[in-house]
């Protein structure tokens, strides 16, 4: 069975009036061929910049890969993309094979664990966020991130597959040296990296640590949010620097939460397609949610890397609250991908469609700009005060203001590498 898949994020939903067929009536030549001719028609019928693309001829391109690159409207599509089916199925489960790290290059040119999952096999060893990478495999990672050699680390790091083992050679916060052989697992990533609470002169404030929106996080979203209502929280600073986006439904859900119940169906974010497919423009309403808070101010943090959803979720909680960002600008994606199955070979992953808030507010290509530039501090774990963007979080929250600016702006961002795929995801799905 065909599907047709919308998205803004990676969850199906299921629209029983979609009986559109998108692929083309001949399905000759080879596998790829066949995927190639598929894109074709998919671009020049959904794509939302369609009547934009360079002019091509689809069989000067020996497969689909190529064709997308020649077709993808250049000066504003960075993100469209096609994967296999079997990558598709693995990130929307959050299945991962690997340490469950990210690594990244602090001030002091020395590497830190910028990010670790609760489940890595190095997580349950005591290593955490923040600590410093010497070595790996004996080698010294410092010459790789100052050259932003991918392939290096790559090679050093091996492939994602069970059983290749590493051997790490870290300093611990208390300054002693520590090896660590830790062998590549497969696991379910938590999408919920801290969810904490800070009792301030302000008064008491929810801290969530968020990495994607992907069907798994409905739950620990839910177990999150109850919390933070046990708590009687007042405010909500919400960490997306990592967030590229994800599903729909859960950013939906998400959103909800932290509106709260009078604004429980109320237009939350609307979807625009090309003048070609009207019929599936939608507006999204906040849904009913349990244990939605009743919160004063929001506070984001924000890097080039929080994307898509992420950056939906700021924009379509604007209406409601003057939302703060802490960090570096966004990444600048108001538009969302729709999701083709080819067979089950490949999904394709164009532009589709545009997105708005309930004051019809979007088109940030331009990312958002922070309130207060602060950078990303891989030098201390997710819920240290010292952490410069909870910081400067806390600081306006008990204060009213941000602080003086800073020396930051027009820094380059920090070299991070992940095991983790970071593709920038804005997903609806429609599925027939």
């Amino acid at each position: 069975m065909k599907k047709l898949f919308f998205l803004c994020f990676l969850a199906i939903l299921g629209f029983s009036s979609c009986k559109k067929d998108v692929t083309p009536a001949t399905q000759t030549g080879t596998l790829d061929e066949q995927a190639r001719d598929t894109l074709y028609y998919i671009m020049n019928n959904y794509y939302l910049w369609y009547d934009l693309m360079p002019a091509v001829v689809e069989t000067d391109y020996t497969n689909p890969y190529t064709l997308l690159e020649a077709m993808r409207y250049k000066a504003l599509d960075r993100w469209s993309y096609m994967e296999t089916y079997n990558e598709y199925l693995a990130e929307s489960s959050g299945s991962f094979v690997g340490h469950g790290i990210s690594m990244g290059l602090d001030p002091s040119n020395q590497i830190r664990i910028a990010q670790i999952y609760t489940k890595s096999p190095l997580y349950s060893k005591g290593v955490r966020r923040g600590w410093i990478v010497k070595k790996l495999n004996g080698t010294d990672l410092a010459p790789i991130f100052l050259a932003k050699d991918t392939a290096a680390y790559n090679r050093l790091i091996g492939a994602s597959s069970v059983s290749v083992t590493n051997t790490f050679l870290f300093q611990t916060p208390a300054g002693k040296d520590s090896t660590i052989t830790s062998t590549k697992a497969s696991f379910t990533l938590n999408t919920v990296i801290d969810a904490d609470t800070l009792h301030l002169k302000s008064g008491i404030a929810g801290h969530l640590v968020f990495d994607q929106f992907i069907s798994p996080s409905n739950q620990e979203l839910k177990n999150a949010f109850t919390y933070f209502m046990q708590n009687n929280i007042t405010d909500l600073i919400v960490d997306l620097r990592y967030n590229g986006g994800g599903d729909l439904s859960v950013l939906t859900n998400m959103a909800s939460y932290v509106a709260g119940s009078n604004y429980f169906s109320t237009p939350f974010l609307q979807l625009t397609f090309n003048d070609k497919n009207s019929a599936y423009n939608t507006t999204y309403n906040f849904p009913t949610v349990s244990s939605p808070l009743s919160i004063k101010r929001l506070v984001v943090i924000t890097t080039r890397g929080t994307a898509s959803a992420s950056e939906d979720f700021i924009n379509g909680l604007k209406p409601i609250f003057d939302v703060k960002c802490i960090g570096d600008t966004t990444n600048g994606k108001p538009v969302g991908m729709v999701g083709f199955q080819f067979k089950y070979n490949y999904i394709f992953w164009p532009i589709a469609f545009s997105l708005v808030n309930s004051e019809g507010q979007g088109d940030f290509f331009k990312g958002f700009v922070p309130d207060k530039y602060a950078v990303d501090d891989i030098t201390h774990d997710w819920n240290d005060r010292n952490e410069t963007c909870l910081k400067e979080a806390i600081y306006y929250l008990e204060n009213g203001n941000v602080s003086a600016k800073s020396l930051y702006v027009g820094q380059k961002p920090p070299v991070r590498f992940s095991e983790k795929s970071e593709k920038n995801n804005n997903a609806y799905i429609l599925k027939k």
